[in-house]
């Protein structure tokens, strides 16, 4: 088929790389514009645009496609159909209509739950038992298309990251199965009464609320590693120290919210107790528990915020 490919972070890639591989005609890659990153704030392409490039596609990064030249411009590539994948602009009705088979999306959940941006994030939070991909038919509303396929993965103790980089490779070989005999995956419409919404993670999110139960806390930590991050505050003599969770178990223990128990780092929670398992002091790398703890020790009774 003749391809527009529409996405821009690393979770799109390996879908551009299966359409590649598997013979269809990339006609252009639709992604966002360079962003500035790193220290020298110097413009870096998008992960899509830099595998695109290396597969010899043309690519285009528009910063809208409201104007009827940009519009203009999609309609005259002449594709079968768009496949978007965390592209990161709202589509016009016209640019939906262009493909001669429409838009299909690669979405990170199993529709209709997780409706929004951050699918994943949310599915973790929230303790669902499994997560997937759906690949759905776009319409005008948000991620309320009618569902063409759907992938299934348990959560278990997965991170956000984790689920990202699974979740990208099964949406990749979903969509090459769906493209491959379109026919076959009739469209079937989504049960809007069942709908959740996920919207994106504000930073107050991030903050550790000790006073929570043991597992809410576990998941916010999955939930929110590798990006943003669950931070809290590791007093010292003169100030604190805002440290990052990234990564952490629960266990027994029980004793005042944020009380550090032991040389070990177990930390009281409202219910139950976690320990760390991995953490990122501030302006240093991430690291494992036991490699923190020789840095700066924990010391039983310190109550952390």
């Amino acid at each position: 088929m003749r391809i527009i490919f529409m996405g821009t972070p690393d979770f799109a890639v390996p879908a551009l790389v299966a359409l590649h591989g598997a013979g269809h005609e990339i006609a252009c890659v639709y992604t966002q514009p360079p962003a500035r990153a790193g220290r020298g704030k110097k413009l870096r392409p998008s992960p899509v645009q830099a595998k695109a490039e290396e597969l010899g596609l043309p690519v285009r990064h528009p910063k809208s496609l409201k104007g009827a030249a940009e519009q203009a411009e999609f309609a005259a590539l002449g594709a079968d159909v768009a496949v978007v994948a965390a592209y990161g602009l709202i589509l016009p009705q016209a640019v939906l209509d262009a493909p001669a088979q429409g838009c299909l999306n690669i979405h990170a959940s199993i529709l209709p739950r997780w409706r929004g941006a951050a699918p994943i994030h949310r599915a973790v939070l929230a303790g669902d038992e499994a997560t997937g991909v759906t690949i759905m038919q776009m319409e005008a509303g948000l991620d309320t298309g009618p569902m063409l396929h759907v992938v299934r993965t348990p959560v278990a103790h997965k991170t956000t990251g984790e689920l990202t980089a699974e979740l990208a490779q099964m949406g990749a070989e979903a969509m090459v199965d769906v493209l491959a005999d379109l026919a076959a995956f009739p469209p079937q419409p989504q049960d809007d009464g069942a709908a959740t919404y996920a919207p994106k993670i504000d930073k107050a999110e991030a903050r550790i609320e000790w006073t929570r139960d043991a597992a809410e806390i576990e998941r916010q930590v999955r939930g929110l590693a590798p990006f943003p991050g669950a931070w809290f505050e590791w007093p010292n003599d003169d100030d604190a120290e805002r440290v990052k969770l990234l990564l952490a178990e629960r266990v027994e223990g029980s004793g005042e919210p944020g009380e550090v128990l032991d040389a070990d780092m177990t930390i009281a929670c409202g219910t139950g107790a976690i320990r760390p398992l991995r953490l990122q002091r501030a302006g240093k790398p991430a690291m494992g528990r036991e490699e923190v703890l020789r840095g700066r020790p924990a010391v039983p009774g310190t109550r952390l915020s």
